[in-house]
């Protein structure tokens, strides 16, 4: 049985984390942090716990978390790499969901997220969480950055075309909406019900900082540098993501058929890559709270370009379920276990 360490287990990811890993069979939460909420029982603050987990949130001791198999950290951008140098000596795997080891290039990062990486010399082994691409890298890894919400469903929606060099990789488009939840939680006006009830808007046009993670995974898979014109979206729902992606083909006679038959083959041993009937319009409610990424296939009339539609659950695939298939992977257990829920409906 692994024993699982969560550091800063408060926010949505935290409580996805222990949503699913109550469940796992051969995962058991040992130890659960948060400096403001020490000393509280979890199952307090997150009553659908209540007669499943008996822990307290505790201060955040490395030490303490070495002595875990695994520990997830699932805190704010710019907190993890502070911590996992020391905690990676102790021989404990990590798995951060923030952003801090995406980049690969420190300078980048810290562009984006404006301050200096602490452990730039972790970047180039961090291996990146995208489990349908880094699977055999994820088996030996001892540092995963777990891949970001947006950036999921946009590099599986365009990875079959461009490792096959079907596209243009100039002009490609992305525009996503995610529900309110993948903002995290907090207190912030713009995230009241009054603020986005009954209202949808764009954000980040000029850009957003998932932009260059989207890039730079992007161009491993062309093998040539992106440039992804990204347009996020706040949805009025508290959970999910459904990216629209545009890509102009190389040559236009190929069918759509072909393409369907690429992505089946590419996702065909993907547990949590649902490949729909040519035609579908995957919905954001059909993977509510499952680790289930639903892809379609369009392709306009009388035009050169393919339409690809993607949906996902930005705390499950797109957070903290695709950590879990990661740390799955990593100790060589089923790659679905604990993850087997299906989407709540309705």
């Amino acid at each position: 049985m692994l024993k699982v360490g969560i550091v800063g287990g408060t926010g949505y990811t935290g409580a996805e984390l222990l949503r699913i890993l109550v469940d796992h069979p051969d995962a058991e939460v040992t130890m659960i942090t948060s400096r403001g909420e020490a000393g509280l029982a979890v199952d307090e603050l997150f009553p659908s716990l209540r007669g499943r987990l008996d822990l307290r949130f505790t201060e955040p001791d490395t030490e303490k978390l070495g002595a875990c198999d695994v520990v997830f950290f699932a805190t704010p951008h710019n907190v993890a790499m502070n911590t996992v140098p020391d905690l990676l000596k102790t021989g404990t795997r990590v798995i951060d969901l923030s952003a801090d080891f995406r980049i690969r290039d420190a300078k980048l990062w810290s562009e984006w997220y404006h301050e200096e990486h602490v452990c730039p010399e972790l970047l180039s082994e961090a291996v990146y969480g995208l489990p349908e691409v880094f699977a055999d890298e994820l088996k030996t890894a001892r540092l995963v950055a777990c891949a970001g919400c947006y950036p999921t469903s946009i590099q599986l929606g365009y990875w079959p075309l461009l490792e096959e060099k079907l596209v243009h990789t100039d002009g490609l488009i992305a525009s996503a909406a995610s529900g309110v939840s993948g903002a995290g939680r907090q207190a912030k006006v713009g995230f009241l019900f009054a603020e986005v009830a009954e209202n949808f808007k764009a954000y980040g046009v000029s850009g957003h900082r998932h932009l260059p993670e989207i890039n730079q995974c992007l161009g491993w898979a062309a093998g040539e540098p992106i440039n992804v014109i990204f347009t996020p979206h706040l949805l009025p729902m508290i959970r999910g993501i459904h990216a629209t992606l545009y890509a102009r083909l190389r040559d236009p006679a190929v069918a759509l058929d072909e393409l369907q038959y690429l992505y089946e083959q590419r996702y065909k041993d993907s547990p949590f890559v649902d490949v729909m009937p040519l035609g579908s319009h995957p919905e954001t409610r059909s993977v509510k709270g499952s680790n289930k990424l639903r892809i379609a296939l369009h392709r306009p009339p009388n035009s050169d370009h393919v339409v690809v539609l993607v949906a996902e659950d930005n705390l499950v695939k797109g957070a903290s379920g695709q950590a879990i298939q990661c740390m799955n992977i990593m100790f060589g257990l089923d790659e679905s276990a604990g993850l087997g829920a299906i989407s709540v409906f309705p």
